[in-house]
């Protein structure tokens, strides 16, 4: 529709050009050429190219000039008109598009707030090709995710329907990172409310916050003022560990990864002993930690521990041999 409105202005230029030529022709008689009248029709529509007449103009050649003006004019603001128009129509296009595709997410992360923790979160995800959304209402941020090609909502992340645009419903886990802990604990209400299994992780600044969180429905909180300063501590204390328990860690040289798994996923597992699973003979992987049915982590199980379908396994291992695993699964 769009596309043919141009289509007609560009006709309507054509027709001005012919039009305005023939005109000059005519009433410029035998001193004008034909190429002289489409000259002077050209830069009598070009208002501000400067050139000077070809022929000096009589009254009526200069009223003739000056319709010219008008209509070429009016032709150009309709035609910026019908740009604006058109880069309208197809930003809304995209979004109704993204929307779309949020609609149709499954087992998704939702982030809420686009802050410094917010952008190295989605980093982290988009690396690892996870799929997420985030939720942000800053006009600034949502222009950069669009560049990066983030799937976003631009909307008020503490209000319910946010969250069911966001497809809550479906969603694996849920960040939780606003500004304030006020607006953290309101989101993190309503996504529990929303979602009874999702995993959700809340941000505070205030130690007691943290506490409300978990209230909340918030399964892990996070306080990366208490978090720096232990990592701060561990470092002063202990220079090199950084070496040995970071392998994993973002931009790190080793190709080292660390991931967890469902055994239900994986039930030809159930019932055999750690030290019987050949994670390390088949796929050469190891498992570093477990989370049992009450979700309780034990780090470095005991080989003797007897895996179930309700067990969480946390493997270590090359990004290459976890691909690998994975696609069995």
């Amino acid at each position: 529709m769009l596309k043919n409105k141009i289509l007609y202005i560009v006709v309507f230029f054509f027709i001005l050009l012919a039009v305005g030529s023939g005109g000059f022709y005519i009433i410029g008689g035998e001193k004008w050429s034909v190429v002289d009248s489409i000259y002077m029709t050209i830069i009598t529509l070009s208002t501000t190219v400067g050139f000077g007449e070809v022929h000096e103009l009589t009254e009526t050649g200069k009223i003739w000039a000056i319709v010219v003006i008008m209509f070429g004019v009016t032709g150009f603001a309709i035609l910026i008109s019908q740009l604006g128009s058109y880069l309208i129509e197809f930003k809304q296009y995209r979004n109704q598009k993204m929307e779309n595709k949020i609609k149709k997410m499954k087992d998704h992360y939702i982030i809420c707030g686009y802050g410094r923790m917010g952008a190295v979160i989605a980093k982290e995800l988009s690396e690892k090709n996870i799929s997420f959304v985030i939720i942000e209402i800053n006009e600034k941020k949502t222009s950069l995710m669009d560049d990066l090609g983030y799937k976003f909502i631009k909307q008020d992340a503490t209000l319910d329907e946010t969250l069911i645009n966001a497809n809550i419903e479906h969603a694996k886990g849920i960040v939780v990172t606003l500004s304030t802990d006020q607006e953290n604990l309101f989101v993190t209400m309503s996504a529990r409310n929303l979602n009874q299994t999702a995993y959700v992780l809340g941000r505070c600044a205030k130690q007691d916050t943290g506490k409300k969180l978990i209230r909340a429905g918030a399964n892990k909180v996070v306080n990366p003022y208490i978090t720096g300063g232990h990592k701060m501590a561990e470092l002063l204390l202990a220079p090199y560990l950084e070496d040995t328990v970071s392998l994993a860690s973002p931009g790190h040289n080793l190709d080292i990864v660390i991931d967890e798994f469902k055994l239900k996923n994986i039930d030809r597992y159930d019932g055999i002993m750690i030290k019987d699973s050949k994670f390390r003979e088949e796929y050469n992987l190891v498992i570093v930690g477990l989370i049992d049915e009450d979700e309780k982590s034990i780090l470095n199980p005991d080989p003797h521990t007897i895996l179930n379908i309700q067990h969480k396994i946390i493997l270590l291992g090359s990004k290459e041999n976890i691909d690998k695993f994975s696609e069995t699964i």
